[in-house]
């Protein structure tokens, strides 16, 4: 059996789970603490974890196919501000090189309270005769105002980025590291280009050494298997690339957790909650797909893409806020910030005669409920433990514990408030309902989600606390997610697709190439990878008339099962029907391509008392596992295939172009292959239309099926 391990180090454990790479089940998980003091670091919990995953599971290394990890040291020493001085060499030249000087300025960045980013700028003119010897003197001016690692930033370096790269090179000849801000980002805006850089630069020599030591043990374990690291887009990435990016690690722990989650959940429309001890990240998917933002560190924005994640200070083992005697709130502290167990995870005949205790679990902190009893023991009041007291946690559920201990720990509480112990239970589940909803709806408004259609699932060890009592509230359906406990460290081991397309060819034209090219792209496509992500190399030997073609793709962030049979007509027609709030006798597959259905509908409202009525066709692409793709108010489509595309483009660009006085307005076209869905909406004219699609569709068998749907853009 060949398996992929996940490794998820995490503030106080490092687990590992091992999956079946066929069917993407389970074969086994196990934890260690982590080793934040060993002297290898967090690699050390690494190896340990492997180990004992490999001996638990009888795992040769023979059949490891892949190995990744996760990590929150590059998160945590932004929040910590455990970050080098940055030295930012600003290149350029005459007045442009003036207002570089200024963009490329950043000062001290500030990360969190009290915790700051110190940058150091000198600026270098490219008109110099010795522009090297210039680049070097900047160095050492950098290095004695205590700057330990560098940026190269210049105005248009995406467009010519040799000067960015001679610093980078320079630097690397001195043994310093260094960023170049084109490597970060190949978009325009120095000011947010060089931020992003300098953040990522002044974690740089933090994650040299960490990268390093764990590749280093992943080899000693015998793994021939290359070390991939997760990034914060959900996919992972080469440890050669965490040292010279270790800023796409940044919130690579929640994408861990959408990913395992959408491997196991047919999710279209949800939310996603992962609740660990001390607070819940919240994430959003929307037509089977993550949303992702640029993400903001201390306020301030960047050009790193990740996952839009939301995070409340509320977990399974938040504490009660008392004031009075009474509870008032709940959070953000949790209970092992104040040393204490949880009491629901205590024996009942250990909690006798309970006196209610204020806490302050940090100076400055309000009071916070703990219970002391006659022996000698002490334990806080829980999240955990209200929602087993409400009946929200199920045996089975990871944060089922000892009801009947609870209930006791909860009587002084309760008493004091003049209530019954669920009641006091219940009031403060509604504390921590009222902070998740608040986040909750907000997200859902930022994307236009239909609430109607909107399910919440819970991951994480705490998630049986928290998602019941909060979908109850909001009125939306819910589910845990399958080995939720362990599901970020799934979403690492399940992270990455690559694929290989070798084939023959004597004297290869552009169009064979084009057609390899294609054949390996959409086998990493139907093998998980998200079409956007997917990156071909080409390489062509001669001597052996052989074209090769390597695609790597991070893996779809929705729900996969290989072995999983495709659905029938009849249940896709059901899915897109409940979807709809219609009767699947209503609706009809009016397109298919290889992997996705488009199911639409006359659907008729009538208007001023029956007297008129208007018509509209909803589309929903939904593909052969039942997750709705696309969704649409109302659509035209047609079915087409490779050698007929034009045309259907044509006859929807005939039939929905607007003309009017502000000018001309071309419909939202769409063209699914396979299960990419090409977007040509926002298209300016019919040119671009046919140009970006003739891009996309190159090379493809004549006889290959696509849908083509277009709306008006009133209608998107």
């Amino acid at each position: 059996m060949k398996v992929r391990i996940g490794i998820d180090v995490g503030g106080t454990f490092t687990d590992a789970v091992a999956i079946d790479n066929e069917t993407f089940e389970v074969v086994g998980s196990v934890k260690v603490p982590t080793t934040h003091t060993a002297a290898e670091g967090v690699a050390a919990g690494i190896v340990q974890v492997l180990h004992k995953v490999m001996e638990q599971c009888e795992i040769r290394p023979e059949d490891v196919i892949f190995i990744a990890h996760g990590t929150t040291q590059a998160t945590n020493a932004l929040l910590e501000g455990d970050v080098a001085p940055v030295g930012i060499i600003t290149l350029g030249s005459g007045l442009q090189g003036a207002k570089s000087k200024g963009d490329t300025t950043m000062g001290d960045i500030e990360l969190s309270e009290g915790k700051y980013l110190r940058s150091c700028n000198e600026y270098v003119d490219t008109n110099t005769p010795d522009l090297d010897g210039s680049i070097r003197a900047a160095i050492q001016k950098l290095q004695e105002q205590g700057a330990q690692t560098f940026v190269a930033a210049e105005a248009f370096s995406v467009d010519d980025p040799k000067n960015e790269n001679r610093v980078v090179e320079i630097c690397g000849e001195m043994g310093l590291p260094a960023t170049a801000t084109n490597e970060i980002s190949k978009l325009y805006g120095l000011k947010v280009r060089t931020r992003t850089a300098v953040i990522n630069a002044s974690i740089m020599p933090k994650m040299l050494d960490a990268a390093t030591m764990t590749d280093q043990s992943i080899k000693n374990a015998d793994i021939k298997s290359p070390l991939m690291v997760m990034r914060c887009d959900g996919g992972v990435m080469t440890v050669d690339e965490v040292r010279s990016r270790p800023i796409l690690t940044i919130l690579s722990g929640p994408a861990a957790g959408v990913a395992g989650a959408l491997m196991y959940e047919k999710l279209t429309d949800g939310l996603f909650f992962e609740v660990g001890g001390t607070s819940t990240d919240i994430s959003c998917v929307k037509d089977g797909k993550v949303m992702i933002k640029y993400a903001e560190v201390g306020g301030h924005k960047t050009y790193l893409n990740s996952l839009d994640v939301r995070t409340v200070g509320i977990g399974g083992g938040s504490m009660v806020e008392v004031k009075d005697g009474k509870a008032c709130d709940t959070g953000p502290r949790s209970a092992h910030i104040a040393g204490l167990d949880y009491e629901v995870f205590t024996d009942a005949d250990k909690i006798q005669n309970p006196r209610l205790v204020p806490v302050s679990p940090m100076p400055g902190d309000p009071e916070y409920a703990s219970i002391e009893c006659d022996n000698g023991v002490r334990v806080c009041l829980t999240m955990s433990g209200a929602a087993n007291i409400a009946g929200y946690v199920k045996p089975g559920d990871y944060a089922y514990g000892n009801v009947e201990a609870a209930r006791r720990a909860w009587k002084p509480l309760a008493d004091n408030m003049g209530c019954t112990v669920e009641e006091a239970a219940r009031k403060v589940l509604g504390f921590a309902a009222a902070k998740n909803s608040r986040v909750a709806a907000q997200l859902m408004k930022d994307y236009h989600m239909d609430p109607q259609h909107t399910v919440f699932v819970g991951g994480g060890g705490g998630a049986a606390s928290v998602v019941p009592h909060l979908a109850e509230t909001m009125h939306h359906k819910s589910r845990l997610a399958k080995n939720g406990p362990v599901i970020s460290t799934i979403g690492v081991a399940l992270a990455m697709v690559r694929d290989m397309v070798e084939r023959s060819v004597s004297n290869p034209t552009d169009n064979d190439i084009i057609s390899v090219r294609r054949e390996a792209e959409q086998k990493a496509i139907r093998n998980g990878a998200a079409p956007g992500s997917v990156e071909v190399t080409v390489e062509v030997d001669t001597q052996r008339n052989v074209i090769r073609a390597i695609a790597v793709g991070a893996t779809e962030l929705r729900s996969k099962n290989r072995s999983a049979e495709k659905l029938t007509e009849d249940k896709l027609l059901e899915l897109a029907a409940e979807n709809l709030s219609m009767d699947p006798k209503a609706l009809h597959i009016a397109a298919r391509s290889e992997n996705m259905c488009a199911v639409t509908a006359d659907k008729v409202e009538k208007k001023l008392f029956g007297l008129m009525k208007k018509t509209s066709h909803p589309l929903r692409l939904i593909d052969e596992e039942g997750v709705i793709r696309l969704q649409k108010a109302n659509a035209t489509v047609r079915q087409a295939d490779i050698s007929s595309w034009r045309d259907a483009v044509a006859y929807m660009l005939e039939e929905l172009t607007v003309y009017n006085d502000g000018g001309t307005n071309y419909p939202n076209v769409y063209i699914v292959l396979g299960k990419r869905i090409i977007d040509l909406s926002g298209m300016s004219s019919e040119e671009q239309i046919y140009s970006l699609a003739n891009v996309e569709l190159n090379g493809y068998d004549a006889k290959t099926p696509v849908i083509v749907a277009a709306t008006l853009r009133i209608d998107s």
